[in-house]
This record gives C-alpha cells, sequence and structure tokens, in this order.
C-alpha cells in the first residue's frame, strides 16, 4: 500500500492578519510546523507576487534546505517565469523519494490569472498525478476550470490523481466543480473548516482524490503563530492508495 502524507498550506502572500507583510516569518512558521516531520507533498498557495511578474516571496532555497523536500519545479518550465519559484502562486515540494516523471502547467480561464500545476509522479512502484491549484471563488469559473483540467485528464494516461490547493469551495459536500461530469473523474475528500484562521467556518483548502485513492485523517493545524501569519490555516492529510 502506499501512503502520502499530504499538506497545503495558503500564505497569503506573506502578509499576516496584522497586515505585516513578512515572508521570514511565514517561513519561519512553515519551518517550525514541519520541524517534527516533513509532508511527502506540500503545496503552497499565495506564495508569490499577486501580478507578473509573479515574482519569488519566500526564500525557497532556506525552505528546502531545511525540510528536506525537493522543488517540484526546478525545471524552468514548470515556472511561470524567470522571477517565479512555481506556477501563478501555486509551489509544489515534495519528499525525495517522490520521483517527478513529468510536469505541465495549464492555464485556467477567468480574468484573474489562475493556473493548475499538473505532475506525474512515481513512488513505492505506483504512478499517480498529482494536480496543484488555486481556483476562483465564483462556482461558475470553478466548474470552468474544472472542466478544463476534465479535459486534460481525458487526453492523458488514466491513473490515480490527487486535487490539492485552496479550491475556494465552501459546501462540505464538493459541489458540480469536482464531479465526474465536469472533471472527468470524480473528485472526494474531507472538507475541513480552515479559513479564516481566526475562526475557522469555511473548507476553502482541500486534499481530495479520485478512486483508488482514499483521504483519511484530514485535519486543519493551528496554532497562535498560524493565526497571525496567514488568513487561512493549513490542512493535512494521508491518502492511501491499496
Amino acid at each position: 500500500m502506499l501512503e502520502l502524507d499530504c499538506m497545503t498550506w495558503n500564505v497569503h502572500r506573506c502578509r499576516g492578519n496584522d497586515k505585516r507583510f513578512d515572508p521570514d516569518r511565514t517561513a519561519r512558521v512553515l519551518l517550525d510546523m514541519l520541524r517534527d516531520r516533513a509532508p511527502d507533498i506540500l503545496v503552497l498557495t499565495e506564495a508569490e507576487g499577486e501580478q507578473p511578474p509573479f515574482e519569488e516571496l519566500l526564500d525557497l532555497d532556506r525552505i528546502t534546505a531545511a525540510s528536506g523536500l525537493a522543488n517540484a519545479h526546478v525545471d524552468a518550465s514548470l515556472r511561470w517565469g524567470v522571477a517565479s519559484h512555481g506556477f501563478l502562486g501555486t509551489i509544489v515540494l515534495h519528499a525525495p523519494g517522490i520521483e517527478v516523471l513529468e510536469g505541465h502547467l495549464l492555464d485556467l480561464p477567468g480574468i484573474y490569472p489562475r493556473g493548475a500545476t499538473i505532475l506525474t509522479c512515481r513512488a513505492g512502484g505506483r504512478v499517480f498525478r498529482i494536480i496543484a491549484t488555486h481556483l476562483s471563488l465564483g462556482q461558475p469559473l470553478r466548474v470552468a476550470q474544472m472542466r478544463a483540467v476534465g479535459q486534460y485528464l481525458a487526453r492523458h494516461r488514466d491513473m490515480p490523481v490527487l486535487l490539492i490547493g485552496d479550491l475556494n469551495e465552501w459546501r462540505p459536500w464538493g459541489g458540480l466543480a469536482f464531479s465526474e461530469r465536469v472533471a472527468h473523474q470524480a473528485f472526494n475528500g474531507p472538507a475541513r473548516r480552515s479559513f479564516p484562521a481566526g475562526f475557522p467556518m469555511l473548507p476553502l483548502d482541500r486534499i481530495m482524490a479520485t478512486a483508488p485513492f482514499q483521504v483519511r485523517n484530514a485535519r486543519f493545524l493551528t496554532s497562535s503563530d498560524l493565526r497571525k501569519t496567514s488568513d487561512h490555516l493549513p490542512l493535512r492529510a494521508t491518502v492511501t492508495l491499496d
């Protein structure tokens, strides 16, 4: 059985709830959270500048060196541009035991820039796909964006898929966007409230998967530092593949 420890955190472009822009604090709080055990897959959203050239904000070399995680965007073709660490604010880090076989950047519809980083990976002798993204607030746009993801999946080799990031879906049942009708495969996963950080009410951040993946033990993480550092709390879950 393949077991993956997955985490996602919207770091709010390193601007805390005290309105202070402090990338060093964001990196420190992140590394404090990873000190006991780094996840196998970490997806950061809102981790770059908001407008082109979507410039880097975090000291990613410091984070990878201290955590032992690898940067999935080492290949320049998996970054928005030379000033970026990832794609449209989304950065994927992974354990060294996960091999990235292929990567693709997918632009998603909408006026505000949105996109998905799609990685074909291998671990424990199993091949699977990671889709890391930050979807739009409005349901019609989320449906259109996941339809674009579904069209990609329909044209490529069928395999289990992880969908990780700030999916901006507040309804616990997941909504039309993650159904097989829209996304080619049905995505499922627990809804855990992660926003706003001070008093979580909405399950905007999600770790979802297609069968035969199963998402277990999903929980948001909280501390006084986390609540000050971003308007979202991190979400962590175990994903298993029998």
